[in-house]
């Protein structure tokens, strides 16, 4: 065997013992956990989602399609392969997003939109969620909120859907609450805080009886 051959199997054979155990080191999860930000309402939700599984959360179709995590042994690091797709106003689903996210770092490969925000927490071989059947696969589950983050809105803490309204089959965030009107005060009907209630006790000084009368 010529050397320069025994050096291509010496160096295959390294690769190998030192790549071996660092692959095995990674674990495949079933279930990714994500959390989505609803920036009009600034509502945050955590969802999970089971690998190949899409769910809706607002305009946005998110699909992992790998989660990985290490040992309790080794340092954490949580990854996961996803595909986000945008759901547009006519109906288009459009992929805006495909690629690694790293939990550790949200901001390194974050997604793109202008109302929406969606990162990747952690990763489970479980979850309370019942897995998905043959037939759900064609209807994107929308996204609850199974652990809410915050969130201003009223009825955060009881989970629901993140989207109530439907327009033209795509969901759209509530409206803000009414800001209540402020008193004009220009307008010369408004209540005025200089207003004095008429005083309605006789003046003894004005009292035609006792006018010209020293009073004690």
């Amino acid at each position: 065997m010529s050397t320069s051959l025994r050096l291509a199997v010496l160096s295959a054979t390294l690769l190998t013992a030192f790549a071996g155990p660092a692959l095995a080191d990674k674990i495949a999860n079933k279930v990714a956990v994500f959390s989505g930000l609803d920036k009009i309402t600034g509502r945050i939700i955590t969802f999970d989602v089971y690998i190949d599984e899409t769910v809706q959360f607002g305009a946005l179709r998110v699909t992992p399609k790998v989660c990985y995590t290490r040992p309790a042994t080794e340092a954490a690091d949580t990854d996961g392969f996803v595909q986000v797709d945008e759901i547009t106003l006519d109906k288009q689903v459009k992929r805006i997003f495909d690629g690694w996210m790293f939990a550790s770092s949200p901001g390194l490969n974050a997604v793109e939109h202008p109302v929406y925000d969606v990162w990747l927490t952690d990763c489970r071989m479980d979850s309370d969620v019942p897995p998905p059947s043959a037939s759900a696969q064609q209807t994107p589950r929308i996204a609850t909120a199974e652990q809410p983050a915050g969130g201003a809105t009223a009825g955060a803490a009881g989970g629901g859907e993140v989207n109530l309204t439907l327009v033209g089959g795509i969901p759209v965030p509530p409206l803000k609450p009414a800001v209540p009107a402020m008193i004009d005060s220009t307008d010369p009907n408004a209540p005025s805080e200089e207003t004095v209630a008429p005083d309605t006790g006789a003046d003894p000084a004005a009292d035609p009886a006792t006018a010209g009368q020293i009073l004690d």
